[in-house]
């Protein structure tokens, strides 16, 4: 008996979206992480299992209780069919699919497929990941894709430690394996109150970003905290750790922009 086609674990799949890359694209968020960021804006996506919730809702003085699924399983045909359904969209902006989650190379194999199923149907993909994974996945997988979004949580290894659980050095080695590669490469950095948003960690971004000499890694994008995840962490039971810290402004980045882009980078504020 052949071996049975891999699925896929999704959480979301968003349709023209405008800062995970290039143009209008359409981004799948694979569910399960091995962070555990302290600001996580997708909470839901960090169990690499499905989950089952019960959402409360008040109406005319009851309230009514319902069973939300959270994860649903795609075959490679089934994703890329939801992909193709806006194909007209990413030709027209030069847009394409971006693999989000959670963390998309926790579920490498079926995610390749998916890649190399979009790549031969003319569909750019960008891949957002914090590469915290082994060189060997990573090195397959970033050399599949058209673009890496590649996310800086943290650039001290006992402040990565202590706000995501996991060493950077993993991450580290395979952002410099990156900088050797003619792989297109954006930093992404969450600005976060009380964490990223203060002058010393721009300090040593700035420090981060002068130790890379490859030109085709010269764009960060700083994406600002938002507060719309709260309401996530309680439809699921979790935790928030952020309380109620408020949204950034954009205009609240415009210091560290016009700071960081003395290092000659191009610095965009919330993405593409």
């Amino acid at each position: 008996m052949g071996k049975k086609p891999a699925k896929g674990l999704i959480f979301d799949i968003r349709r023209f979206t405008v800062h995970d890359g290039p143009g209008i694209r359409t981004t799948v968020f694979f569910k399960g992480c091995p962070l555990n960021c302290v600001w996580c804006h997708n909470p839901e996506s960090i169990s690499p299992l499905q989950e089952t919730i019960v959402r409360r809702t008040m109406f005319d003085g009851l309230e009514i209780e319902r069973k939300e699924t959270i994860g649903q399983f795609y075959s490679k045909e089934e994703l890329l069919s939801e992909i193709m359904k806006d194909r007209v969209f990413y030709d027209e902006s030069d847009g394409g699919v971006t693999f989000s989650g959670g963390e998309p190379l926790m579920q490498h194999a079926f995610l390749k497929e998916a890649i190399i199923a979009c790549r031969e149907n003319g569909i750019h993909v960008a891949l957002d990941t914090s590469a915290y994974t082994n060189e060997k996945i990573f090195r397959e997988i970033a050399s599949l894709v058209n673009l890496v979004l590649f996310d800086i949580k943290e650039t001290d290894e006992a402040r990565h430690v202590k706000v995501t659980g996991v060493s950077r050095k993993t991450i580290k080695h395979n952002l410099e394996w990156l900088t050797e590669t003619n792989v297109r490469t954006i930093l992404r950095v969450p600005v976060i109150p009380g964490y990223t948003f203060n002058e010393d960690y721009i300090r040593s971004l700035k420090q981060l970003m002068a130790s890379i000499k490859s030109d085709h890694i010269r764009q960060i994008d700083l994406l600002p905290y938002h507060a719309t995840a709260a309401h996530k962490y309680e439809r699921c039971g979790y935790s928030n750790h952020m309380g109620n810290t408020k949204t950034l402004e954009k205009k609240e980045l415009l210091p560290v922009k016009y700071e960081l882009e003395k290092t000659g980078w191009t610095v965009k504020i919330g993405g593409n």
